[in-house]
C-alpha cells in the first residue's frame, strides 16, 4: 500500500483508492446484500434488498426484454391492416378525432401506401416493412387493441411505465418487476437500461425512475458506446494482489464500523460490496465481449450493415444479459424515431430498416437456444397514429398525428401464446373496439406470467400501500 497516502475516513479510502468499478454499477452494488440459497416468498411487508425472491405461484416466465418505440409506430402501416381505410382514401373520416397538432390537421383518410401480406401458419398479415418479423409472426402474440385513452407521449409513456397516466414519482415497471422478484445473479445489476448513442429517449430517465422505491431498484444504464462502462477494469498498478490488499483492509474497515455502530443493517451490504464489485469486472467484461459470438450471429443482428449494427448490437447484448441472470432489460431510442408526423413514407421506412432485423434475430436466437420459453419479449410504443392524414401540402409528404384510442403492441416467448392475434380496432384503424388492453391489463399480463399476482406486490410508501396498477382495475389478458 502506498505509505504516503492519507487515509482519515472510510469515505476518503474509497475516493481515493480506484477499485475498478463504474459509478452506476457501484451504486446499484452498494444497496445490495448477497444472496441467501433458499428464495424467500415475496410478502406484503416491504423489504430494500434484491435478494432472489419465489413469486406467488409457478412462473412461465424469468426475464423480460422490453424493446421500447417510443413515439408512436403507425400501426395501420405495419400490423394492422385496413382495406376500408385504403378503400376510402381521401374522402372525408366522419368520426370525431382529437389532434394533437390542430393548425395541421385534416380529417381526409389516409390509406397506407404500404404492402400487407399474410405470413406464417397463422396466416398473420403484416406490412411489407416488416419483411423479418414476418419470418417470426408464428412466436408472436400481436394485440391489435391496446388504448391508453391520451394522445400525448408523456402521459402515455408514464402509463406504460408506472401504471397511472402522467403523473411523475411512480416506480417503472423495470423497477416493480425487480422488486417483487430480485435477482438472480449477484455479478450484474438486476434492471439493465441499453441507451441510444443519439442520447435519452423521450422523458428521459423517468423511463427507469425507481420512483418512491429505494435507488438499488431503479434501472441501471449501460453506456451506448465503448467503454460501456467506466473504470470497470482497474488501473494495472491497483490489480491483482494489491487490489485484493485493498478489499481486505476495507473489509476490516467496515467490520470495526460496523461494531462500533450495531444496529446499521445496511452496513452488513457493504461489506461485501467490493468482493461483488471485483466478480462484476469479470462477468460484466464476459457478457460485453461480443467478439465470443460466431460470424453468422453477428450477421443475422445485422451487426454487418451499417443500418442495424447499432441496435443489433444492443439485442444481442440483451440475450447475453439474460443468459447471465439478468431479471430485465429495456431497449431505448434517441427521442422518438417513430413519431412520423410527415413524410412517413420515408420515415417509417427508415426506423423499420434499423429495427427490423435485430428484433426478429433476437427472438429467433432466444428460441433456438431453448431460452424463449422462459423469456418475455416485448415490442411496441406507448401510442399509435391517426387514420387520416396530417396535410403538410404534397401527399408525398403526408403524415399522421398522435392516437392513444387504438394500436398495436406485440409478445413472444415467457408462456405467451404465438402465432395469434387478440383484439380489433374499427374499420379505420381508429379506435379499440374489441378485448381492450390498457397499459394495466398489459402490467398485470406480464406479472402473471412471472408467478405474481399484481394486486399483491404491495409497496408501503409513506402510510399508503402502493401497487403496480395503482388501484386501478386491471385484467390478465
Amino acid at each position: 500500500m502506498n505509505s504516503h497516502l492519507p487515509i482519515n475516513s472510510r469515505r476518503q479510502f474509497l475516493q481515493q483508492t480506484g477499485m475498478g468499478v463504474g459509478a452506476v454499477a457501484l451504486q446499484w452494488m452498494l444497496n445490495r446484500e448477497s444472496a441467501t440459497a433458499k428464495p424467500p416468498v415475496l410478502k406484503d411487508k416491504p423489504h430494500n434488498d434484491l435478494l432472489p425472491r419465489a413469486p406467488h405461484f409457478e412462473p412461465q416466465a424469468t426475464a423480460m426484454i422490453s424493446l421500447f418505440q417510443h413515439g408512436g409506430p403507425a400501426h395501420m402501416d405495419l400490423t394492422d391492416p385496413k382495406p376500408e381505410l385504403s378503400k376510402h382514401h381521401g374522402m372525408d373520416y366522419s368520426g370525431d378525432i382529437q389532434f394533437s397538432f390542430v393548425n395541421e390537421a385534416s380529417k381526409k383518410l389516409f390509406g397506407s401506401p404500404f404492402h400487407f401480406q399474410p405470413y406464417g401458419e397463422s396466416g398473420t398479415e403484416l406490412s411489407e416493412l416488416l419483411p423479418h418479423t414476418a419470418g417470426i409472426v408464428d412466436d408472436l402474440c400481436l394485440i391489435r387493441s391496446m388504448h391508453t385513452g391520451a394522445n400525448g407521449h408523456e402521459v402515455s409513456i408514464r402509463y406504460f411505465h408506472g401504471g397511472i397516466p402522467a403523473v411523475l414519482g411512480r416506480p417503472t415497471f423495470g423497477s416493480w418487476l425487480t422488486y417483487a422478484l430480485g435477482s438472480e445473479t449477484q455479478d450484474l445489476p438486476a434492471f439493465m437500461v441499453l441507451s441510444d448513442p443519439g442520447g435519452h429517449p423521450v422523458d428521459g430517465v423517468t423511463n427507469w425512475s425507481n420512483g418512491f422505491m429505494p435507488s438499488m431498484f431503479q434501472g441501471t444504464v449501460l453506456r451506448p458506446k465503448e467503454p460501456r462502462i467506466f473504470n470497470l477494469q482497474p488501473p494495472k498498478h491497483l490489480s491483482g494482489p494489491f487490489q485484493r490488499q485493498n478489499l481486505d483492509f476495507l473489509q476490516s474497515l467496515n467490520q470495526q464500523h460496523l461494531e462500533d455502530h450495531p444496529g446499521e443493517s445496511d452496513l452488513e451490504a457493504r461489506i461485501a460490496s467490493y468482493e461483488l464489485a471485483a466478480r462484476m469486472q469479470t462477468a460484466a467484461s464476459d457478457a460485453l465481449d461480443i467478439s465470443q459470438e460466431t460470424a453468422s450471429t453477428h450477421s443475422m443482428y445485422g451487426l454487418d450493415q451499417p443500418e442495424t449494427r447499432d441496435y443489433g448490437t444492443r439485442c444481442l447484448l440483451a440475450r447475453r444479459f439474460v443468459e447471465r441472470g439478468v431479471r430485465f432489460i429495456q431497449l431505448f431510442h434517441s427521442g422518438q424515431p417513430w413519431d412520423n408526423h410527415s413524410n412517413i413514407k420515408t420515415g417509417l421506412a427508415s426506423i423499420c430498416k434499423k429495427t427490423d432485423q435485430p428484433v426478429a434475430a433476437l427472438v429467433k436466437d432466444l428460441k433456438q437456444r431453448g431460452m424463449l420459453d422462459s423469456t418475455l419479449v416485448h415490442w411496441g410504443g406507448e401510442i399509435g397514429r391517426l387514420p387520416v392524414t396530417q396535410d403538410h401540402g404534397s401527399p408525398e409528404k403526408a403524415g399522421r398525428d398522435h392516437n392513444g384510442q387504438g394500436f398495436s403492441i406485440w409478445l413472444a416467448g415467457g408462456g405467451i401464446r404465438g402465432g395469434m392475434t387478440f383484439g380489433k380496432t374499427d374499420e379505420f384503424g381508429h379506435r379499440a373496439v374489441e378485448n381492450i388492453v390498457t397499459p394495466n391489463d398489459f402490467q398485470a399480463t406480464i406479472m402473471h406470467q412471472f408467478g405474481l399476482n399484481h394486486e399483491q406486490v404491495v409497496y408501503t410508501h409513506g402510510n399508503q400501500q402502493q401497487v403496480i396498477t395503482a388501484n386501478r382495475p386491471a385484467r390478465v389478458v
